[in-house]
């Protein structure tokens, strides 16, 4: 069995299947990582999350930020934006078994066996493996709630946090949690973040997540998306950036989680 982690697909479902035959995809017998941020932006979001659904065990999928903005737009809490590409999916006679699919999505997830972890975004320096395991189970029991629309009024409300310690409530841990795991590129050795650079180069006192040797994970094999101004490359053995920018005209890229070897596709 081949396992193939894939990053960012925003809705680009045409490259993204070009991608399964080039890896040679066999359902059934291969397993799928998909690093979250399944749709929006590109111009097939809904054929994306149907065939993803449709794979049942043999896809392993995490949430990212465009994925709970879709889920905070289908229970009317944000507005669709300009650059959304949600309508088809919004509009579809299967939308609310598709919504609800989507809210029972995990944000971490940690293969044993193989000792590798998959983020959208990116662990914080001050938590562990083990932490980070804990405190995606409390977010994901959060959106799974009968009350989960409470939990995306507050995570995308106004109340603007940059720093686990200032996150004294319970509802503002969660909050935190969804920054680090669906939002972070830069931040401090403390877990204070930087969410307004979207580069690929710090502003002074901030750093990529995962460039503290100090923090316990600065060693351990991490599979992520999120961060497409990396293109790839994070210049670290063991972190393996896997967003290659598609939905921006880039490449979409396979990881094979054996073999570490990459296997990409033209956006066009």
């Amino acid at each position: 069995m081949a396992v193939y982690a894939i990053g960012d697909i925003q809705g680009c479902y045409a490259p993204f299947r070009r991608l399964l035959d080039k890896i040679k995809f066999q359902p059934g017998h291969d397993q799928l990582w998909i690093a979250g941020d399944m749709v929006n932006r590109g111009p097939d979001s809904l054929s994306t999350l149907r065939f993803i659904k449709s794979l049942g065990d043999d896809c392993i999928s995490i949430l990212g930020n465009h994925d709970l903005h879709l889920l905070a737009v289908a229970a009317g809490i944000r507005p669709v934006k300009k650059k959304d590409t949600l309508g088809p999916i919004l509009n579809a006679p299967d939308r609310e078994e598709l919504i609800e699919w989507l809210r029972h999505r995990p944000f971490l997830h940690h293969d044993k066996s193989r000792n590798i972890t998959m983020v959208h975004a990116g662990i914080p320096p001050i938590w562990t493996i083990k932490q980070a395991r804990f405190y995606a189970e409390k977010l994901e029991r959060a959106l799974q709630a009968n009350d989960y629309r409470e939990l995306l009024h507050y995570l995308f409300s106004n109340d603007k946090l940059n720093a686990w310690e200032n996150a004294l409530t319970r509802r503002a841990r969660l909050k935190m949690i969804t920054a680090y795991f669906t939002r972070m590129r830069f931040c401090d050795e403390n877990g204070k973040l930087d969410l307004e650079n979207k580069t690929a180069y710090p502003k002074k006192g901030f750093y990529a997540w995962f460039q503290f040797p100090d923090s316990p994970t600065y060693k351990k094999n991490i599979v992520f998306g999120h961060w497409a101004a990396l293109e790839g490359n994070s210049g670290r053995k063991c972190i393996h950036a896997i967003d290659t920018g598609c939905v921006w005209g880039g490449e979409m890229t396979a990881l094979n989680l054996k073999t570490f070897k990459r296997t990409s596709v033209p956006a066009g």
